[in-house]
């Protein structure tokens, strides 16, 4: 089982920056990507940003230039550095991590959410 554990939500004012980490534990042979999404009340799910074992980075639009996902292979933890925090970033982030654990299977999981709250 691969657990991921998030953390450094909160709340900031509009403008400031917060920063989330996620690290992922347990029965990992390789992470292929990892990466954050995250759910507004009433809203679906959606990509915030990915990254791959590569380094390879996808945005959503709305915040491209803002945020910055980053991952440390060797922690198999991955960062977003959110900037220019808007109140429409308000939401539940969560860790999403796919790749192939120790007994060759395929895994995605995710963590448990982070609540990111920007007031105006």
């Amino acid at each position: 089982q691969v657990r991921l554990v998030e953390s450094g939500g909160g709340l900031v004012q509009a403008g400031g920056s917060l920063r989330l980490s996620c690290a992922a534990s347990g029965s990992l042979f390789r992470i292929n990507a990892m990466g954050w999404y995250r759910q507004a009340p009433g809203k679906q799910r959606e990509l915030v940003a990915s990254i791959t074992i590569r380094g390879s980075q996808n945005y959503a639009d709305s915040v491209k230039g803002r945020f910055t996902i980053s991952r440390d292979n060797a922690k198999n933890t991955v960062y977003l550095q959110m900037n220019s925090l808007k109140p429409e970033d308000t939401a539940v982030y969560y860790c999403n991590a796919n790749g192939v654990n120790i007994f060759q299977s395929n895994f995605d999981s995710w963590g448990q959410g982070t609540q990111v709250t920007v007031s105006s």
